[in-house]
């Protein structure tokens, strides 16, 4: 009599990959970060006409008003993440504060650094740095910056966690980011605009209708402002706030280090 060997498990079944948005489209997080990475390395060297094409012109007014929240002040050591063109920084070091300017893209470091010389701003320090795995200490910094980036990190929540690590007790944290208008039709007109017309801008000024189609999409699939406030408070944050402005296209996020 021969035995017949019973056939081999197979094992429980495999769990299905993680998956983030790229606009909307599920990538793997490893794919999200290679494409968000060529975007921005297609459009850092307009980044100003990006900005323009996706704001109407007013994200300099929206840029100023931030840095009035967050209040920067002679002494202050900040880090203002996503921020390879200085755009931010710039403002922060004109009011003494000792600004860290971080981007996970050198190319876009590269506009910034070659903006600050042009401008004969020196003084600020420069680090091509991924927001969800920084290498600077514990507890280093007096605030935290990051304006119209945070949209494109793969894991929202790390980077989060991540800002509050590196913040001193005391310290604050600050987000510029396009959100959803709740205006009664100037949320229509907006999302035609952003849907139909800005991709359209980028091919005709920028020959790169793709990185701009992309921009578009992912502010749509980023989440809502009590949302991302929420996601504010699981990092640790405390006195968290949200000011919308145009009714929530843009709205600057806040949050306290105890």
């Amino acid at each position: 009599m021969t035995d017949t060997a019973a056939p081999a498990s197979s094992g429980p079944p495999a769990a299905p990959a993680e998956t983030v948005s790229f606009g909307y489209t599920n990538v793997t997080p490893e794919e999200k970060t290679a494409r968000v990475g060529a975007v921005f390395r297609n459009v850092a060297a307009r980044y100003d006409l990006m900005n323009d094409a996706m704001s109407g012109g007013m994200h300099r007014l929206w840029k100023d008003r931030f840095v009035r929240r967050v209040k920067p002040r002679a002494g202050e050591s900040i880090l203002d993440m996503a921020g390879g063109t200085g755009d931010i920084a710039f403002r922060m070091a004109a009011r003494g504060a000792g600004v860290t300017v971080s981007d996970i893209n050198g190319a876009m470091l590269e506009v910034g650094m070659e903006r600050a010389a042009k401008r004969g701003i020196d003084g600020l320090v420069w680090s091509e740095q991924n927001a969800e795995a920084l290498t600077f200490g514990d507890a280093g910094f007096d605030a935290y910056t990051i304006a119209f980036g945070i949209r494109n990190v793969t894991h929202i929540d790390r980077a989060l966690a991540e800002a509050h690590r590196v913040l001193k007790r005391g310290g604050r944290f600050f987000c510029l980011e396009f959100s959803t208008t709740q205006w009664p039709g100037f949320a229509e007109i907006y999302d035609a605009y952003s849907h139909r017309v800005v991709p359209k801008l980028g091919k005709l000024l920028a020959s790169d209708e793709e990185s701009y189609r992309y921009l578009v999409e992912s502010i749509r699939r980023f989440p809502t402002m009590p949302r991302f406030q929420a996601m504010i408070a699981e990092a640790g944050f405390v006195r968290t706030q949200v000011e919308p402005l145009l009714g929530g296209l843009v709205a600057i996020h806040s949050g306290w280090k105890i």
